[in-house]
Parts: C-alpha cells; structure tokens; sequence
C-alpha cells in the first residue's frame, strides 16, 4: 500500500513539474522562488526539509547497504523525485 502511495505522489507530482517547467520553463520556476518574501520563505522550507532528507537518506542507505552518494546527487539535482524514487527501491522491513 505505501508503495502505491508513494508512486501516485511521484506520478503527480511529475506530471505537475513538468506541465510547469513547460509553461513557465525552468529559469523562472527558481526566479519565481525568490520573487517576494512569501515565495523565498516556501523555497528556503523546502531546501531545509531536503537537506533533513538527505540525512536520514545518508543513515538509511548505509545501514542497508546501499550506496548513498547517488541519492544524494540525484536529489541535489532533482528535488524530491529522487527520495520518492529512493522510497520505492527501499527494500520493505529495512532499518528506519
């Protein structure tokens, strides 16, 4: 059941990136991020709940035996597809 939860989120999700990165294009999605108070406010949240991420990624993935270098890269680039992704490949019963 999570599993399928978590792919719904990724599916739209990604079907809302990328209508807005073909609407708007990708330079003014972050230009947007820092147009007001407001938006800077959602954008620096949303850095500081992926960097928390990334910790608990880094801890899991060691602890499973996984390598954590490329989820951690791939978040950097992608956001939170890369920890939805991550939460998929997670092998049910692994260490929390």
């Amino acid at each position: 059941m999570q599993r399928v939860i978590i792919s719904l989120v990724l599916i739209g999700f990604g079907a809302l990136s990328a209508i807005a990165v073909w609407r708007e294009g990708l330079t003014e999605i972050f230009a947007a991020a820092l147009k007001s108070f407001a938006s800077a406010q959602i954008f620096f949240d949303l850095v500081i709940a992926l960097t928390l991420v990334m910790v608990w990624m880094w801890k899991d993935a060691r602890a499973t035996g996984r390598n954590p270098w490329p989820w951690i890269a791939a978040t950097l680039l992608t956001g939170s597809f890369a920890p939805l992704v991550y939460l998929l490949t997670r092998k049910a019963g692994s260490a929390s």
